[in-house]
């Protein structure tokens, strides 16, 4: 299968290299060019259980350097979303389809706008990666990927796309209700993301103070009574849930954590911001989740002006 990555972050970079691993024919896209060069001169370097291995991919950095691809999967950060829709469109075969495993709200609409709905699909996946530097990542873990339609209609292609990353060791299942999906991803990094790149912890330190608990009782129950109002409605064990991921995760920064460490801008919009939005259309006060979304914007907004538009100048 010909498959082009657009955002190859430490997400991107471990599926890229995971698929090239099993015989896909991957091509990695992504603005960072240290990393980009990196990987074209001395592969692509994954660090897992201790062991690092190499995996020659192609990559480029220039946007106009596009292949034929029967799947696109998009890794960029929320807030890039469009512009990597119009980057998809561009690389798609005629029987081509777009899959999201992004964080956040939104994406997969987005997305809709700019590709024919029916050719995309919404994901989630619990595999972690790490970036540790220009062509370097390390696997922090691993866990099911889910993966549907995002108009609700079948797609003969889905099922190819679910054995390929069966066979590259990415455990795959296939959702119907692949929004009901989306949500529940959401609750867990509204429970975990915000605390974790505000207070400066590892995933784990969130079980380990009562007041932080419950924090994070708190967000999840007002992201809880938002999904409701909108017709969404989750298990009631879903924040026990969210303590388990950050068990499972615990030394693990969040994704959110990550980019407040390196002084990039945030998802935050798209997580406990969305819960604010979402929550407005309906007239229900979330009063934990609009803090915590001031806070972290707050704290993006005041980096070192270096690092104002997010990319290190």
């Amino acid at each position: 299968m010909d498959i082009t990555i657009i955002g190859a972050g430490a997400m991107g970079s471990l599926f890229g290299s995971l698929l090239a691993q099993s015989g896909e024919n991957v091509f990695l896209m992504d603005i960072w060019k240290d990393h980009v060069s990196a990987i074209n001169s001395q592969g692509l370097a994954v660090e897992f259980d201790g062991k690092t291995s190499r995996v020659d991919i192609p990559a480029s950095s220039n946007m106009q350097d596009t292949r034929e691809s029967d799947l696109v999967i998009i890794f960029v950060k929320s807030t890039q979303t469009k512009q990597a829709a119009v980057q998809a469109l561009k690389c798609l075969n005629n029987k081509g389809v777009v899959l999201t495993l992004q964080n956040g709200m939104g994406n997969a609409d987005k997305i809709a706008q700019v590709v024919h709905p029916d050719k995309v699909i919404a994901g989630t996946t619990s595999h972690g990666a790490t970036m540790l530097g220009p062509g370097l990542i390390r696997h922090a873990g691993t866990g099911p990927t889910l993966i549907g339609m995002w108009s609700g209609k079948n797609n003969a292609g889905l099922e190819n796309i679910k054995n390929v990353f069966c066979n590259a060791g990415i455990d795959t299942k296939i959702e119907d209700n692949i929004h009901l999906i989306i949500w529940k991803k959401l609750i867990i990094n509204v429970g975990i993301n915000a605390i974790t790149a505000l207070t400066g912890i590892k995933n784990g330190r969130i079980l380990d103070s009562p007041p932080t608990g419950e924090l994070v009782r708190t967000a999840v129950k007002e992201a809880c009574d938002v999904a409701l109002a909108h017709g969404v409605k989750l298990q009631d064990d879903i924040a026990e849930q969210v303590f388990d991921v950050a068990k499972a995760t615990g030394p693990n920064r969040s994704s959110m954590g990550q980019d407040a460490d390196h002084k990039r801008l945030t998802e935050i919009d798209a997580i406990n911001g969305a819960i604010v939005s979402l929550a407005q259309k309906k007239g229900i006060h979330v009063p934990v989740n609009q803090t915590l979304t001031a806070l972290v914007q707050t704290l993006q907004e005041n980096y070192n002006p270096e690092y104002q538009t997010g990319q290190k100048k």
